[in-house]
């Protein structure tokens, strides 16, 4: 006989690539945490790379989109958010900007991009703290 495992509980959906569904996109991604201990720092780090890829990415165009797709394992949650490409920029040139995967680095434990011109996909990663030992 042999043993299954469940798969992580996993949330995925694609929003309108606007600056505007930043805010919505972090109510989803608050809404499938229910109060997670680490909530609020992906809610933050999430807004950041949506508004980038609404942004700084092909997804800005007309009919665009961007996919953002969760998964908690444990104790750990990774956030992707998955655009249409185009030029990669970073640190970005207007001194307006850039400063959202500066904050992404401070509060992920890890986090990345993949892809190509094609598409990127941008991740992070947040562990919530363990206790420390008195």
């Amino acid at each position: 006989m042999s043993e299954t495992t469940a798969a992580p509980p996993a949330w995925s959906r694609s929003f309108p690539a606007t600056p505007a569904q930043a805010r919505v996109a972090r109510g989803f991604l608050a809404g499938v945490l229910h109060g997670h201990p680490v909530t609020d720092d992906a809610v933050l780090c999430l807004s950041e790379l949506v508004a980038n890829a609404a942004l700084h990415s092909d997804s800005r165009r007309s009919g665009g989109h961007v996919t953002v797709r969760a998964e908690l394992r444990g104790d750990c949650l990774r956030v992707e958010v998955t655009d249409e490409g185009g030029v990669w920029e970073w640190p970005c040139p207007d001194e307006r900007h850039g400063h959202g995967l500066s904050i992404v680095g401070q509060l992920a434990r890890t986090w990345g991009r993949t892809g190509d011109t094609a598409g990127w996909t941008v991740w992070f990663e947040l562990e919530r703290a363990q206790p420390t030992a008195a």
